[in-house]
């Protein structure tokens, strides 16, 4: 068949003879001369055809763009001023003695190239022609290069690749699950996983020691950009291990990767920060780095101010009086302060407070707000020296519960972060530790994990953590890269009274968790060892590896944000005989 691919015809093969397969990318006439642009999967190749060669000419007369085709020829040097330094194969051209159309094309319902805009429901209806574009080609091919760096450095470091089951039970990890009905078993449902979670574990149990899989994962949940119905993840799990070593170890599968596939060399070591700090000084359990904006307290400056809106808070153990600096932003137009306070009401905050700061030196006079009136000046300088505030500066305050300052301030920081310029280039990694094992949950007033129910608490007494779950940390970590969770995992629990006691704290019944997780309570009866593992979003890490903005540029056939295939458009209603097989019947909504 082929000799050469269209993208590896260069200069070394100058007067060889190759036999090319691909698509016709354009068809050009110059002069008596037809020029074909041939395209494959490793890229393009100008193919001439000269009218001395009237049969083989005729052919080329006749081919449109997409055409598949086979074409034989000799390579040669472009002539002088026909060089197109934007191709590998830019210096050289194809002269054809042989060219044999394979396939005919209708027109495509947009152009095959990287700089066309398409709508997105277009390129998903036919993705299939999107993914001939080079743009998305080069995405499956880098993605395929993270894949193959992922399995040899893991192969290396003693991992064995296991499958787990695609068909098991519904068990409660935050989102709901899709559900497949059994036709052998009527009435009865398998689930499709949310994560291999304890299958992992349970391979933990059995000695299987680390393991990992490039794993695809279903969660029936709202989705946004960087969300799907069904999504990939690489999947890991380690036993007699602890938090440094598998930190350490991911660090260098990280370095191996961005290496491998980016040649970008990444720092030995990434800085660690507690899940406390990253909330008080970045508003964010996955802050980005490259933002170099921090919240700062100053609930001690205020809490004897006449100013209740500062004074209530600063004086309430559960809120907190927050500022945040902006460098050179006291330029910014009161239309834009408008839209950042249209942006932390979306959080929950009443509005947005600010202070300009035009002349430091000339005191109250030098500021501009419609709150100073409201402070002592003693307190605004106060304010000023721990904001670090300077000349053409603006400080914005969050005054209120400690979760609608800590959420609305840590938007309103990456808003103005994107919208000024501010983020640093670069590669910024980050572990977040020490989380809270539990939170609770106002609307459902219990308690839920922070994480999932087999995270082990850093308490490992039963007792003391019933006593007081909020204040139990948890030995979970999360990796975050500029600003984006690639993923998290922790040290499990491998104890079935410590796995019984979390259950009951989160309200699952003794009765519920004999159900569902029996066959992990049961196996921790039999010699489980200590283990902890890790799960990354693969398609999210590409996404951000590609520079791209939505996780479906980096998936083959992605669903779009409702959930729906448009190429196939599923999901789809089944036929009647098929429902009745499975016995099921189906009700539809009265509105």
């Amino acid at each position: 068949m082929r000799s050469h691919y269209c993208g590896q015809i260069n200069e070394s093969l100058i007067n060889e003879t190759v036999k090319l397969y691909g698509w016709v990318h354009r068809r050009r006439d110059h002069g008596g001369l037809i020029f074909l642009d041939l395209r494959d999967r490793e890229g393009r190749v100008q193919v001439v055809f000269n009218p001395e060669q009237v049969d083989q000419f005729k052919i080329a007369e006749s081919i449109r763009s997409e055409y598949v085709v086979m074409v034989k020829g000799r390579v040669q040097h472009r002539p002088t001023g026909t060089i197109n330094e934007k191709l590998p194969s830019g210096k050289v051209e194809v002269i054809a003695d042989e060219i044999a159309i394979l396939n005919t094309a209708e027109p495509p319902p947009f152009r095959i190239d990287e700089y066309s805009e398409v709508n997105e429901d277009t390129r998903l209806q036919f993705r299939y022609l999107d993914l001939r574009r080079a743009e998305m080609s080069d995405r499956m091919r880098f993605r395929a290069q993270v894949n193959h760096s992922i399995r040899n450095f893991l192969q290396e470091n003693g991992f064995l690749e296991i499958e787990t089951p695609m068909l098991t039970k519904a068990t409660p990890e935050g989102a709901r699950d899709y559900l497949v009905p059994s036709r052998v078993h009527a009435g009865h449902f398998y689930a499709l996983p949310q994560s291999p979670q304890i299958f992992k574990q349970l391979l933990m149990v059995a000695g299987m020691d680390r393991y990992y899989q490039i794993v695809r994962c279903f969660r029936d949940e709202d989705l946004r950009a960087d969300r799907q119905p069904e999504f990939t993840q690489l999947d890991m799990e380690m036993s007699f291990i602890d938090e440094p070593t598998i930190q350490t170890l991911i660090e260098k599968l990280m370095q191996r990767i961005f290496m491998d596939v980016l040649q970008v060399e990444l720092p030995n070591h990434f800085p660690r920060m507690t899940y406390a700090e990253a909330m008080r000084r970045f508003g964010s359990d996955k802050p980005d780095l490259r933002i170099p904006l921090e919240l700062v307290d100053i609930a001690d400056l205020v809490r004897d101010v006449e100013f209740k809106v500062f004074s209530q808070p600063a004086n309430d153990p559960k809120s907190r009086v927050t500022v945040l600096r902006l460098p050179n932003g006291a330029d910014l137009s009161r239309k834009e302060i408008d839209d950042y306070t249209h942006l932390v009401a979306i959080y929950g905050a009443k509005g947005l407070a600010y202070i300009k700061v035009n002349d430091r030196q000339a005191g109250i006079t030098g500021l501009q707000s419609p709150i100073l009136k409201f402070l002592p000046e003693e307190v605004v300088a106060k304010i000023l020296d721990r904001a670090q505030a300077e000349n053409g500066d603006i400080l914005f305050f969050g005054a209120d519960s400690a979760k609608i300052v800590t959420e609305s301030l840590g938007a309103l920081r990456i808003k103005l972060g994107q919208d000024r310029g501010l983020l640093e280039e670069g590669w910024r990694f980050l572990w977040v530790v020490d989380f809270p094992m539990f939170e609770w949950d106002d609307k459902e007033h219990r308690w839920q994990s922070l994480h999932h129910p087999f995270t082990s608490p850093a308490i490992q007494d039963p007792e003391a953590l019933k006593k007081d779950p909020g204040a139990a940390p948890s030995r979970a970590y999360d990796l975050v890269l500029n600003g984006t969770e690639l993923g998290g995992g922790s040290i499990r629990i491998h104890n079935a009274d410590m796995q019984r006691t979390v259950f009951r704290i989160l309200g699952i019944s003794e009765q519920e968790a004999e159900e569902k997780f029996s066959h992990l309570l049961t196996a921790f009866r039999y010699g489980c060892p200590p283990h902890g593992g890790v799960a990354f979003g693969l398609d999210r890490m590409v996404m951000l590896m590609t520079g791209g903005t939505s996780i479906r540029d980096v998936i083959a056939f992605p669903k779009t944000q409702s959930a729906q295939c448009p190429l196939t458009h599923a999901p789809a209603p089944v036929g009647e005989a098929q429902l009745r097989e499975l016995n099921i019947r189906v009700i539809k909504k009265t509105l």
